[in-house]
């Protein structure tokens, strides 16, 4: 009982804590010799996804409300989502402050879409760029037209920005063949930093961030290094595409496993937590508004209060509310109703699991499933057998149809013929007792 009311002082703690963090920008500015110039670098790291694009659009609003010289880009990414990738290159597009991409060790897939939406491109001597091919999460090649609206997207970024597109659209599009450059037909092409400058697509290469701010004539700017916030980590953390069914899964197992729980223990907070988790997230990486959350407080009572009216409709009313507020939260239908499905599946089996292993007896459900009998050992009993009436001998005092009335010693008694037809008057016999059904024939 103690551990209990301790985890949940531990689970409210996080929860405060979770939603109270300060969303402080992190930043780091290092001295030059004040020249009156200012650059803002700011990092591309990881997988390309909703998160990444909240912190950019923070980053560059800051950025250019401060008055920056030059935004910097450092990028190292090994691709992610296309639809994360176009808000971000929305966000570049729009920004009238000079941009560079610095490419530190790859900028692939929408790596690459991404720094040809900027303005000047610069790498390391080992970076690499391209191999932009669309695939689906199951690592399958996209249809046809998802293919050739990403095509047409990388085509246009290299043309807004002044590149030969050829280049671009063989990144995306194995059928062009560019052999001299290590791309023939049926290959992505990917640039080395040589092959970058030969074909215009990078300014230079350099070794170090030094080197590439003495080459933009900015060695003596002052620099801001942005980084993500805590929250904003977290946020990326959380809505990665392979957590979010983690996520999922862990709140509908700890929910499950709680209601087969007396009191509340750990697994409902962890299946809280998790809930409470998946949606933080979502709220910071800006796919989840308030509307998300009012549904899914809305279900959540909806469901309780189907514990007191009957009819069942209030709680699929409640379900359909959670399971929108999880749809309204998710950045992709498809891979949201996949997460959803892992989620269902996993309660399914642990309710099968539970239910013969712990049954009814534990948990929630006892306080709302009756399981009093009223059996004979207990002493509710329904009739009397009387087995003392076989063999009594007596009279018709009715027709019986085969059932009717006869008396035995002065006793009126409710019979049933064998199932023959016989007079009233005519002599019977009891031949048999089961509780009030009790048979006679004709002697």
């Amino acid at each position: 009982m103690i551990l209990r009311k301790f985890m949940s002082y531990i689970a409210l703690g996080l929860i405060v804590v979770l939603f109270s963090i300060p969303r402080f920008d992190m930043v780091h500015a290092e001295e030059g010799n004040d020249n009156g110039k200012l650059v803002y670098v700011i990092p591309i790291e990881k997988e390309v996804e909703k998160g990444l694009e909240s912190f950019l659009k923070r980053a560059t609003k800051e950025a250019e409300e401060a008055g920056a010289d030059q935004i910097i880009f450092e990028i190292d990414t090994p691709g992610g989502r296309v639809d994360a990738a176009g808000k971000i290159a929305t966000i570049l597009q729009d920004l009238k402050t000079p941009t560079t991409a610095f490419v530190v060790n790859q900028a692939l897939s929408a790596g690459s879409y991404i720094a040809l939406n900027m303005d000047a491109i610069y790498m390391k001597p080992h970076a690499t760029m391209g191999a932009s091919g669309v695939i689906n999460q199951d690592g399958t090649a996209a249809d046809k037209k998802a293919q050739s609206a990403w095509l047409s997207a990388m085509k246009s970024a290299a043309e807004s920005k002044g590149r030969d597109p050829i280049y671009a659209a063989a990144m995306a599009d194995p059928s062009i063949d560019l052999p001299d450059y290590g791309a023939p037909k049926g290959k992505f092409l990917t640039l080395d930093p040589t092959t970058a400058l030969d074909v215009g697509y990078a300014q230079g290469v350099v070794k170090d961030r030094a080197e590439l701010l003495n080459k933009l004539g900015l060695n003596k700017a002052t620099i801001v290094e942005m980084e993500p916030t805590f929250s904003e980590e977290l946020a990326r953390f959380l809505t990665n595409p392979v957590v979010v069914p983690i996520l999922l899964s862990l709140a509908s197992l700890g929910l499950i496993v709680e209601l087969y729980s007396p009191g509340f223990g750990v697994p409902g907070i962890m299946g809280l937590l998790s809930l409470i988790l998946f949606f933080y997230g979502h709220i910071v990486a800006g796919l989840a508004g308030y509307e998300a959350i009012i549904l899914l407080v809305l279900g959540i009572i909806l469901i309780i209060t189907e514990f007191f009216v009957p009819g069942g409709i209030v709680g699929l009313l409640g379900i359909g509310s959670i399971l929108g507020s999880l749809f309204l939260s998710g950045q992709d239908i498809g891979h949201m109703a996949m997460s959803v499905s892992i989620a269902f599946i996993i309660a399914i089996v642990a309710s099968v699991i539970l239910f013969k292993t712990i049954g009814l007896e534990k948990g929630f459900f006892r306080h709302i499933i009756l399981r009093d009998q009223t059996s004979t050992e207990l002493g509710y009993v329904s009739s009397v057998n009387r087995l003392e009436l076989i063999g009594l001998e007596g009279k018709a005092v009715t027709p019986l149809r085969p059932s009717g009335t006869a008396i035995f010693d002065d006793e009126r008694i409710d019979v049933i013929s064998e199932g023959s037809y016989i007079e009233k008057d005519k002599a019977v016999k009891i031949v048999k007792v089961e509780g009030v059904r009790i048979v006679v024939k004709e002697i």
